[in-house]
């Protein structure tokens, strides 16, 4: 598309809508408007230009305003739907029975709110795809608006044409008795009031807050900043947010933390008024803690060593994390976020004869990771043949477990003596008598004792994405200040040898502001009064200078 040539000679870029040198208006609407668009002072904008290519059609889609309140909008009520019921990683369960907290505690709601995945909502595909098109729709706005308005303002002439003048929002038209006397006035005097002031022969442009038309850009770059931070989240090593059980005696590596593992030494419970440590202390209803705290010992694999290799570790240091006293290593923290007391370990059980209660041996059942098989001697054996952690009744004749956690273990035993050398089979669950499918039994598995220990719960966190948040936060909130507070105010002054004067003012917003210099200007340099074209024909007289009488005919154009 060509570029279009103005009266005076120069040549604009093609959907250009006020001449760049003079100001003349180049388009048919803005020849017969009574006060032409400064938005973007009369710049080619690329959206509303063009628009038949694809790329066109991709940049105007991004770049309208619409769009992008549409986003924001969807955004914003899809990160509300997040906040109806906890997110996942606020759940403090493993996370293989997470869904089953859901439907316990939130019923048929909370079993649709995580299958449809809203409990991890802001780490789903779809709303990092929302975040990344309002980012995308920011940084087109700004480069379609932005650019042009910053040339515009950059290269804007002090001379104008009248047709120009004549069509800003305040003009004023009349006669001085000397002319450079009047410009040197007005200098004066917008000089003082803090504009800065250029002069090109008998024309003059007072100038001031030019900065506060970049609010809303600066507000972009903020928001872009903000979003990069959000959208870094799911870059491995930027974010990391993980919780972790580990029981008393426990080694484990550390999720997040590659190559770091911890050691529970010890779970200590203060309540108030007394202290109580490892299995003495009680989970009780009415029973407040005043802390609680894990001793453990930090450790780190050798370089060169395998994933999970826990072989040979290098111990880093002791340490005693408390609630608000976080362990911090290498930029992670880990924090004492909850505790289970008085956990099953250990279960020992007797295998008796029914008849005689003679025992044959026991066998002591390490609950974390019980073997298959145990041999008593004698030709006596035990073989667990199903375990279940956490107990839940059968389905289809098969034991379940609702979790992997020892809260109700129960045992499906096959148990092998001289006497019985094909072996019986029997279930044993602590609460309930023995069940034996399979007829009754000579023999049986004796409950004998259980050993219990503490465990403690761990998030652990990394968020090097905050300070990226941060800056963004401060950004935005710089540009809203510039934006809200500040006002660009123009004036346009040209003076004829004759004494014939116009004057033209333009501000962004807060014409008020604009008509108080104007007042002070007008009084002390003697301009002609002004008015405000987009006030009544009734009101002409509320908009000029203070104590000046309007002739009829003065301001006429």
């Amino acid at each position: 598309m060509e570029n279009i040539i103005c009266a005076c000679g120069h040549s604009n870029p093609y959907g250009t809508k006020l001449c760049e040198k003079c100001g003349r208006p180049l388009t048919e609407e803005g020849k017969q408007t009574k006060v032409v668009d400064m938005r973007y002072d009369g710049t080619a904008i690329r959206s509303k230009t063009y628009n038949t290519t694809f790329v066109d059609k991709i940049w105007n889609f991004f770049s309208s305003v619409k769009v992008g309140i549409a986003l924001i909008i969807i955004t914003l009520v899809a990160a509300s739907i997040g906040t109806i019921l906890p997110q996942a990683i606020y759940v403090n369960a493993p996370e293989p029975s997470k869904a089953e907290y859901y439907e316990k505690v939130y019923g048929v709601l909370g079993k649709l709110y995580n299958n449809l995945g809203l409990s991890h909502l802001y780490n789903t595909w779809w709303f990092q795809i929302l975040v990344g098109m309002l980012a995308i729709s920011i940084i087109v706005a700004s480069l379609d608006r932005g650019l042009p308005l910053h040339k515009s303002l950059k290269n804007q002439r002090v001379k104008r044409h009248e047709s120009f003048m004549k069509r800003q929002r305040i003009i004023a038209e009349g006669q001085v008795p000397n002319a450079d006397e009047t410009l040197d006035k007005v200098e004066q005097k917008m000089s003082e009031l803090k504009y800065r002031v250029r002069r090109d022969g008998s024309a003059l442009l007072a100038e001031r807050g030019r900065f506060a038309r970049y609010g809303p850009y600066i507000n972009h770059v903020g928001l872009i900043i903000f979003l990069t931070g959000v959208m870094l989240r799911l870059v491995p090593g930027f974010y990391v947010d993980e919780t972790i059980w580990i029981r008393e005696g426990e080694t484990r590596a550390i999720p997040g933390m590659d190559g770091y593992f911890i050691k529970n030494n010890k779970f200590i419970l203060e309540t108030h008024g007394e202290k109580q440590q490892g299995g003495e202390a009680s989970q009780g209803v009415n029973v407040m803690a005043k802390n609680y705290q894990t001793d453990i010992t930090l450790y780190k694999q050798p370089e060169g060593a395998l994933p999970g290799d826990s072989d040979n570790l290098e111990k880093l240091r002791d340490y005693s994390i408390r609630v608000n006293h976080p362990l911090k290593e290498n930029g992670f923290a880990l924090y004492q976020m909850n505790y289970r007391l008085n956990e099953l370990r250990q279960m020992n059980f007797n295998l008796v004869n029914k008849a005689s209660e003679e025992s044959q041996g026991q066998i002591e059942i390490d609950l974390t990771n019980p073997k298959k098989q145990y041999d008593l001697g004698d030709g006596s054996s035990v073989q667990i043949l199903v375990y279940t952690p956490d107990f839940d009744g059968f389905e289809n004749g098969e034991p379940q477990t609702k979790t992997s956690i020892p809260n109700n273990p129960a045992f499906l035993f096959r148990m092998t003596t001289p006497e019985t050398p094909e072996g019986e089979v029997s279930f044993v669950e602590i609460r309930k008598p023995p069940l034996e499918p399979l007829g009754e039994n000579k023999y049986r598995m004796k409950f004998a004792g259980a050993e219990m220990r503490n465990s403690s719960n761990f998030t652990i966190r990394k968020d090097s994405t905050i300070p990226i948040l941060f800056v963004g936060g401060v950004i935005f909130m710089i540009g809203v200040v510039i934006g809200s507070y500040w006002n660009h105010r123009r004036l346009w002054l040209q003076v004829d040898p004759d004494g014939r004067v116009l004057m033209a003012a333009h501000v962004n917003k807060n014409m008020f502001s604009m008509k108080k210099d104007l007042d002070s200007v007008t009084t002390f340099a003697g301009l002609p009064p002004y008015r405000d074209q987009l006030d009544k024909p009734e009101d002409d007289n509320k908009s000029a200078k203070p104590g000046t009488k309007e002739k009829e005919g003065d301001n006429t154009l």
